[in-house]
């Protein structure tokens, strides 16, 4: 074994010194973040309130607003401290802490997006069951389904990555990443792979081919319908779609970015390429399912109008 290093403190090396430009990038990533809370918590509190969106479509979006502002919660604090400070060391139990918090909301999107697959191929592929099938019962299994899994697999990831050995405190973001702990051991990190590898093909490749396989159904079901039937589809999937194509996108590229040498890249883009998939889905979810989804934006419209009336 090498020197090994047991650091109660990891050093956040992406971080570049932009000097007053780091005021305007707070105030920006400030914005963000307000945005992102206020949007899906919107979606949220009109969810809860119409009882005409109290079914498993709309409350599996009322979901994925709850993981956004999980998600957005884990990372953005800590995050804006350290664009306003001249170091950006973080301890091992916040680490430890916020790799927990970013990885099972990488993860829950993951699995909410596929109950929600699941959802529109029995509305489209089985209209007539479609209340049987999807009965409240039905949506807590599937929603307690897709939150403990990643939580488990998540859960023993740290675990097995907290008892290792470091020989550095040094880690290549500018946030937290299980990967990144890993990769500064001293020792074999056989099973920490193995197990690693497990997780992405349960968490991240199932959900992926699931979702296919579902809409490949939706297609050959619209394929054979009138054009009024094919609209219907195409509005309520759509923005589904959507998401989960701007998600898988922006989680390759964090996945991508772990796997290649920073070195090589400009810190700039590197930096961005890092965080796309903790900001882009939470900000474009509530837009493209509130303006997509003609019941929503109903709501939403609505909501604004009266609070314009009151102001």
């Amino acid at each position: 074994m090498e020197n090994s290093t047991h650091s109660f403190y990891f050093n956040l090396t992406m971080f570049m010194n932009i000097g007053h430009y780091r005021y305007l990038a707070f105030v920006f990533c400030l914005l963000i973040y307000s945005f992102i809370v206020s949007a899906n918590f919107a979606m949220i509190l009109i969810i809860i309130r119409e009882r005409t969106l109290h079914e498993p479509m709309y409350i599996f979006i009322a979901f994925l607003s709850i993981n956004s502002l999980y998600g957005s919660a884990g990372f953005f604090p800590r995050f804006l401290v350290d664009l306003l400070s001249d170091t950006h060391l973080i301890s091992r139990p916040a680490c430890f802490t916020q790799v927990y918090i970013i990885y099972t909301y990488a993860s829950y999107e993951l699995t909410i997006l596929s109950i929600m697959a699941y959802d529109r191929y029995v509305a489209v592929c089985h209209p007539l069951h479609y209340h049987r099938k999807m009965t409240s019962k039905t949506v807590f299994k599937l929603a307690a389904l897709a939150w403990i899994v990643p939580a488990f697999g998540i859960t023993t990831c740290i675990y097995l990555a907290a008892r290792l050995p470091l020989c550095g405190n040094e880690i290549q973001k500018v946030f937290c990443a299980n990967w990144n702990v890993v990769k500064l051991a001293c020792v074999t990190t056989v099973v920490n792979n193995i197990v690693g590898l497990l997780l992405t093909i349960v968490t991240a490749f199932l959900p992926l081919f699931y979702v296919l396989y579902t809409y490949s159904r939706i297609v050959v079901v619209c394929l054979k319908s009138s054009a009024e039937f094919k609209g219907k589809v195409l509005q309520s999937c759509l923005p589904h779609v959507v998401s989960f194509v701007i998600y898988s996108i922006t989680a390759f590229c964090d996945i991508a970015l772990s796997r290649y040498n920073i070195e090589e890249i400009n810190p700039y883009v590197a930096v961005i390429l890092s965080l796309e998939f903790v900001v882009i889905p939470p900000v474009l979810n509530p837009l493209v399912y509130g303006l997509k989804l003609p019941e929503i934006r109903k709501h939403i419209l609505r909501m604004l109008s009266w609070y314009k009336i009151i102001s």
